[in-house]
């Protein structure tokens, strides 16, 4: 993680609170009912993790469509098209209740991982891209296998 920068490196972390949070709150019920009673419960349980998983995965597909702007021609084209695949699954995906839409945020999760090892091998992701990119999935699959398990 050393060549990750400092700033991007803290605010991925800070992306998972959450993840983690909805988790904790999945797994303690003391928890929950504090975090329902307190926080409310959209902001508790399975429906933090699930609203904030569909919500990243719409804000992934900008920042791919960012990285498809430094190419040209039909390597861009193709970059552009590869990056609204995330919101669409995240569109179209998210239903059915919390542990169908949890098993789908999951595969969304790593097929953005893919897509965003196909923009670090193409040079259009930042050299350390894939460094924080493979930790911050990891913990938001397990996360929400946790919604979608327990």
């Amino acid at each position: 993680m050393g060549g990750v920068p400092r700033s991007a490196l803290l605010l991925g972390l800070a992306g998972l609170i959450p993840f983690v949070w909805g988790a904790l709150t999945v797994l303690s019920d003391p928890l929950n009912a504090w975090s329902a009673q307190t926080l409310g419960g959209r902001f508790t349980g399975p429906y933090i993790g699930l609203f904030y998983g569909a919500v990243i995965l719409s804000f992934m597909s900008g920042v791919l469509w960012g990285f498809a702007t430094k190419a040209s021609g039909a390597v861009a084209a193709s970059g552009y098209i590869m990056s609204v695949i995330p919101a669409l699954w995240a569109f179209f995906m998210t239903g059915g209740g919390p542990a169908s839409a949890s098993i789908s945020l999951m595969a969304g999760f790593l097929g953005l991982l893919a897509l965003d090892w196909m923009f670090w091998k193409q040079g259009l992701a930042p050299e350390w891209w894939m460094a924080l990119r493979v930790l911050l999935t990891a913990i938001v699959v397990i996360c929400l296998a946790v919604v979608a398990f327990a």
